[in-house]
This record gives C-alpha cells, structure tokens and sequence, in this order.
C-alpha cells in the first residue's frame, strides 16, 4: 500500500517517564493512539523510542555491575522486550501490528548492511507494520554507538526518506532563555543557517536518564532539516501533539531550511 505521508517519531526517556524513573503507560498509549489515528488517514510512523535502559532498571533493580557502559547494556538487554511487550499490546488494541528494528551506526554506512535495512523498514512500510527503531545497546560500544537517538532517528528519517522528523521532548521547543523565565518566548521557527544555539542553556544540555539535551537535539534538526526533512521539536506530554504538527498547527519549534 502506498501511504501519503511518512513520519518518523523520537519520543525520549523524559517524555516517558515520571520522577520516580518509571514508565508511565498513559504515555505510551497517547503516543499510540495518535499514531493509530495518522493510520486511519494513510500516514504512516516509524517510532524511535528510548526507554529500554529504564525499563531493565524497573526489572533489575540496582545492579552490581559497577562498569556504566556494561551496566548500561546489561538494562537495555532487559528493557527492550519489556518495552516492545509495552508496545505490541497498545498497538494490538487498534488492530495494528509493530516490530522492532534494532541497528548500530554502522549499520548505516554504504554497503550491505544499509541495503538490508532498507529491504527491512520497506518491507515492513508496505505491509502496514510501525517500525520501532532503537539502537542495539547490547553491542553498541564507542565508535558503534549513536551521540543518542536523535541521532537515529535522524538517520532514519533519511534512510526511509521521511516527510518530517518530529522530535518529542519534555519541553515545549527551544525558547529565547530559561523555559522557567515568564519572560522567556518560545522560538517557533529555525533556519538551519541560523544562530540560535547560544539560547540553549546548561539546564537543557542533559535529558535525565537519556543522553541528548536540547543542544543535541537543535544540531540533530538541523542536519536533517538542510536533508530537506522539516524537523519539529516539541513537548511529547502535550495532548494530540503529533497530530497538531501534522495538521499544520504552530507546535514547538520547526526547523527547515
């Protein structure tokens, strides 16, 4: 079936979680539910979800393991199926079915392995399966390893020439200053040749337990932007946010060239 549209979806750990670091399953079923919606009206998602390092966490515990990239692969090993379990029911509840693409950055260098990926994301397009794409934490290490899924998802809006790149966040866009600031406007649009990295400050620079802040993020949109991909970054935890960005409301802040 040929879709009108393609989208891909980042939605990251603080879009997920609450202050405890637990998932909040209202979350996941919102962001479902609006891609269930696109569906009914041929738009077709690829979700690039983090989430998985947290989920292990929920299941294990405190680890033991005091090496923090092997800790970090030993929780992900664990979250991932209870992520895509997550996943799979909410999808399951639409009459719809998902599946999980996992990939390391190299991966996406010339050569057998994109081709494959290609075959797979448009195997899995063409049958009406939601892709949900996440990096392959359990032998991703150092050279093989995303700056984080921004970055993936970039990439993988590229590798499926996508519509948009939508960048779900736990903040409304980029603003001129401190988003806590009642003085502070959020900057609606940005061209990629534009200077406006200097109003990201040291508070956005981390996300939680995830590892790209909004300085990641505003360079990941940029890239992709100048690929001819309008990226938007916008709050995840706001009502109806992905729908809105698709139907043309001003949400959060686009990039385009």
């Amino acid at each position: 079936m040929m879709y009108r549209k393609r989208i891909v979806i980042k939605v990251g750990t603080n879009v997920m979680t609450n202050k405890g670091n637990r998932i909040v399953r209202p979350v996941l079923q919102g962001l479902v539910r609006q891609i269930a919606t696109l569906y009914e009206e041929d738009i077709i998602c690829v979700l690039v979800s983090s989430g998985s390092v947290i989920a292990g966490m929920e299941v294990l515990g405190k680890s033991k393991i005091k090496d923090k990239a092997q800790k970090r692969q030993v929780y992900s090993a664990i979250g991932q199926p209870r992520m895509m379990r997550l996943y799979y029911n909410f999808f399951r509840d639409y009459g719809m079915n998902c599946a999980q693409v996992l990939a390391t950055k190299r991966d996406f260098n010339p050569g057998m392995h994109r081709e494959n990926m290609i075959n797979c994301y448009e195997g899995l397009l063409s049958e009406g399966v939601i892709p949900i794409a996440n990096e392959d934490d359990a032998v991703s290490l150092t050279k093989s390893m995303f700056s984080d899924n921004d970055e993936l998802a970039s990439l993988v809006a590229e590798l499926i020439q996508a519509d948009m790149l939508i960048i779900l966040t736990s903040t409304d866009g980029l603003f001129d200053g401190d988003p806590e600031d009642d003085h502070t406007r959020l900057i609606k649009t940005v061209k990629v040749g534009q200077d406006v990295e200097k109003f990201v400050n040291d508070k956005e620079k981390q996300e939680g337990e995830g590892r790209g802040g909004m300085a990641s993020k505003l360079n990941v949109a940029k890239e992709t932007a100048a690929k001819n991909i309008p990226t938007f970054i916008a709050n995840g935890k706001r009502e109806n946010v992905i729908l809105d960005i698709v139907n043309g409301l001003e949400v959060g802040t686009k990039v385009t060239l």
